[in-house]
């Protein structure tokens, strides 16, 4: 299956790591490393009953998704969600606390302009930390509809954001199971979840699972 990706935004904008040195050096110490995924590993496996379906990636091109996803005979649709909202705010990290509501139209028009039920799966990774809670809301809701009943969703959540600006991560897959995260600079998160604001926050959805993590990164698997 071809890959597909929508460019009217453009390639995606990515914060200096260096930034970050320049502001705490502590966290220049920040390192790429390999995880374990169990959320990836239930995604992989509801992907892998029949080929030909389409799958949605929130975050960066990474050739590693690509080739992943498309060796499982699905196609693959790139919308870089951090980006679209910093061309929808006039600038890279530039988001408001909240949008208006013709921004958020905006932002779903240039990510989310899909039919119903086109989706059989969702890498959301984090973006959702970095969405202001209006325009997340509406992702989510928007998400509900062009994802198709049974469809799998992958979301990572930051465990602590008591320190700000978060780490922004990419995060690729090497393996059914097992994702290299790898920092890429430092953002502003625009809000912080627990468990019950993301059961709230998908309560359209079907179910929630939650898994553990040894780091501070959280995994949900969300079923539509």
């Amino acid at each position: 299956m071809v890959w597909e990706s929508l460019k009217r935004w453009g390639r995606p904008r990515e914060p200096a790591l260096e930034a970050g040195r320049r502001e705490n050096p502590e966290r220049a110490s920040l390192q790429s490393w390999n995880r374990h995924s169990h959320g990836l590993e239930e995604f992989s496996r509801s992907l892998a009953e029949e080929e030909g379906l389409h799958v949605l990636d929130c975050g960066e091109v990474l050739q590693a998704n690509v080739s992943f996803i498309t060796g499982l005979g699905h196609k693959l649709y790139s919308e870089a969600f951090l980006s679209v909202l910093d061309s929808v705010c006039g600038g890279v990290g530039a988001g408001p606390s909240e949008l208006t509501e013709d921004q958020i139209q905006s932002f779903l028009t240039g990510t989310l302009d899909f039919p119903e039920g086109h989706f059989a799966g969702a890498l959301l990774w984090d973006t959702l930390t970095f969405l202001p809670g209006a325009l997340a809301e509406s992702v989510v809701e928007r998400l509900a509809q062009v994802m198709k009943p049974g469809a799998c969703l992958l979301a990572l959540f930051h465990a602590d954001l008591r320190k700000t600006p978060a780490p922004l991560y990419s995060y690729r897959i090497v393996a059914p199971d097992t994702l290299h995260v790898t920092p890429k600079g430092w953002r502003n998160p625009a809000q912080a979840f627990n468990n019950r604001a993301i059961e709230k926050l998908f309560r359209r959805f079907h179910s929630v699972k939650f898994f553990l993590a040894r780091d501070h990164l959280r995994e949900v698997i969300v079923r539509r």
